[in-house]
């Protein structure tokens, strides 16, 4: 009896921890990062984007998200309309007027569906017409 006893606790002890290290998986896969952006990382783009982009690898809680676009001395140059695509809840944007020539950054703030945040930035520079 006490044998049996010991492999049931072994079995039991087997499946939590398979559970816990499931759980761990989905956890740590839980936050949502940027997969690609437009414009991407770092480029040299002519002529200013109408919108800025980034896609993301996870579905985003709408309410809790935000992009904003500086100019090289900090000033927010954005429409002030960042939002989540209603058809595709992986992207956000955020419309921009005409840019000058420079270098702009991108700020940004995402809450995933399962209730992690992450932030980041990047910057994208708009050469002039030449």
């Amino acid at each position: 009896m006490a044998l049996r006893g010991a492999v049931r606790r072994r079995i039991m002890i087997a499946v939590c921890a398979a559970a816990l290290l499931g759980t761990g998986a989905r956890v740590a896969s839980a936050h949502a990062f940027p997969e690609r952006a437009e414009p991407r990382v770092g480029a040299v783009v002519r002529g200013a984007p109408p919108v800025v982009r980034i896609w993301f690898d996870g579905e985003l809680e709408p309410a809790f998200c935000q992009v904003v676009v500086s100019d090289g001395v900090g000033r927010r140059v954005d429409q002030g309309d960042a939002r989540v695509d209603a058809g595709n809840r992986r992207l956000l944007q955020v419309s921009v007027p005409a840019l000058q020539p420079g270098t702009y950054s991108v700020h940004w703030a995402v809450l995933s569906i399962d209730g992690h945040r992450t932030t980041g930035d990047y910057r994208f520079t708009v050469k002039g017409s030449e």
